[in-house]
């Protein structure tokens, strides 16, 4: 049977969880106080953290799962995440709409990435 590694675990939640070679992120978020493009730069710091934690890095993201809670904030979120996906590897990806766990957040990015 295969380890299961918990990266940053919680009483709740861990903030990752590695298994069979596969990193799973749990959605990442930024300071509510923030813009979007504010928030998604922090979201996308996080997850270059968590994923070199991991052994890892975003040139490996299988799939992305985007929720904002304004779809109004496409445009603004895709400025951000374009300039970080490098060319070549973007992952498959799904954005949609939502109501985030708090109103002060504004987009929350959930990825899953080969180690």
């Amino acid at each position: 049977m295969a380890d299961i590694t918990r990266i940053e675990p919680g009483a709740r939640m861990s903030e990752a969880v590695v298994h069979n070679g596969v990193v799973y992120l749990a959605g990442q978020v930024g300071n509510p106080a923030d813009t979007i493009t504010d928030q998604t730069r922090e979201v996308l710091g996080q997850i270059d953290r968590l994923l070199a934690l991991a052994g890892t890095d975003k040139s490996r993201i299988l799939t992305a799962q985007v929720w904002l809670a304004d779809i109004g904030d496409f445009a603004a979120m895709n400025a951000v995440w374009d300039a970080w996906v490098p060319k070549g590897n973007a992952p498959a990806r799904a954005t949609g709409e939502s109501a985030l766990a708090a109103p002060e957040y504004r987009v929350e990015i959930i990825v899953t990435a080969a180690v």
